[in-house]
């Protein structure tokens, strides 16, 4: 944080009540808290109660009280906003790093694969296994294709041109007369559901939005751009490339939205 004007936000996954907001109407979300040394350990456990907390968590509410002036003034700020504080180009260097982890996934499995494959043919799991315990080696792994990210590349690159225009012309946003003011915000507000798609996730129809969800395995854990990691992970290589293309038009739809309130600045 040295340095850095702006603090990151981290990715919700499930866990609380912001996931039918967030992930099945697409309604912006945020979580705020403070985190200590540790977790503590005593989380839906018997120590898990008021006296616990008092005594050990917070005496004095000290924490609480200052976490509820954070919490309210970042909703003022919003509020008493003419136009809403919204940075387009923070979301796109966030899916922009998401795009490049997966990308490295596909890259670092292939060569995971082919290592364990010649390891298999040399046998070399045969020649290591201990003699007196009975085990099976493992089977060799199909090749990992080659995906093809170009229709997301585009896609992030038109996202990139256009929110690097609005971060231009936000300023003179303020300058709008009020009812213009009004619809510029109404857009900034529902960009988010831009993200949802309404089929859902693949196996969890529920979970609509494209860029956040918890992952199938993890529980409250989040995965980014799930449809596609999850394919991957699972070496289900027909339904990544398949969700390549249904992020690419969810991309396509959210640059759609920022030309819309860009078009309301410049007229």
């Amino acid at each position: 944080m040295i340095g850095n004007k702006n603090i990151k936000l981290g990715a919700l996954g499930a866990g609380s009540d912001w996931s039918g907001f967030l992930q099945f109407l697409g309604i912006a979300s945020m979580d705020l808290g403070f985190e200590g040394e540790g977790e503590g350990g005593e989380y839906h456990s018997i120590y898990d109660s008021y006296d616990h907390f008092v005594k050990f968590n917070d005496p004095g509410f000290k924490y609480g009280v200052t976490l509820s002036k954070t919490t309210g003034r970042a909703m003022m700020r919003m509020a008493n906003a003419d136009v809403l504080p919204f940075d387009v180009n923070s979301f796109y260097k966030t899916v922009a790093d998401y795009v490049t982890e997966l990308k490295t996934l596909v890259n670092n499995t292939r060569t995971e694969t082919e290592q364990e494959n010649k390891m298999i043919r040399d046998k070399l799991y045969d020649l290591a296994k201990d003699p007196t315990k009975i085990y099976q080696a493992p089977k060799m792994k199909d090749a990992v294709p080659y995906l093809n990210f170009s229709d997301l590349e585009n896609a992030m690159v038109q996202l990139k041109n256009r929110s690097e225009e609005f971060q231009k012309q936000y300023d003179y946003a303020t300058q709008l007369p009020a009812n213009k003011q009004n619809e510029l915000n109404e857009i900034i507000y529902k960009m988010e559901r831009s993200l949802i798609n309404e089929k859902g996730l693949p196996r969890r129809p529920w979970y609509k939005h494209q860029v956040y969800a918890p992952g199938y395995y993890t529980g409250y854990g989040v995965k980014t751009l799930p449809g596609i990691r999850e394919a991957i992970e699972q070496r289900n290589w027909k339904e990544a490339q398949e969700n390549i293309e249904i992020v690419s038009k969810t991309m396509e739809s959210y640059t759609q939205q920022v030309q819309l309130a860009m078009n309301i600045i410049i007229k």
